[in-house]
């Protein structure tokens, strides 16, 4: 019985030559995969792991910057804010019976601190 690498190959029925042909899965050689030494897989591995820390060490780093970034922030808009009332000018209102006679707009500007 002959192998099916020593059968000439002919012009298949159909007329498409340019298809190729279909070989079985048994016939199919499998290349072996090369084979590192425990050494070499072990300095790989010492690899990978020094530059995940690295990576993490980089990405604490960053968000402490963005927090201390935040923080400055919001202590910057406090200040604002408290510099902002000491400066305004106040009008207390002593008689509240005043209240009642204003009009729309006023009783608008009026805050209660």
């Amino acid at each position: 019985m002959e192998t099916l690498k020593n059968i000439p190959k002919g012009k298949p029925k159909s007329g498409r030559v340019w298809k190729p042909t279909k070989s079985r899965f048994s016939n199919m050689t499998l290349n072996k995969a090369l084979k590192t030494s425990w050494e070499k897989k072990m300095a790989k591995k010492a690899e990978l792991k020094s530059v995940k820390d690295f990576e993490k060490q980089l990405k604490e780093q960053r968000k402490h910057e963005l927090e201390a970034r935040r923080q400055r922030a919001d202590e910057n808009k406090k200040r604002r804010l408290e510099n902002e009332r000491k400066a305004e000018i106040v009008q207390p209102v002593k008689n509240t019976a005043k209240i009642k006679r204003m009009k729309k707009k006023q009783l608008r500007l009026i805050q209660k601190r």
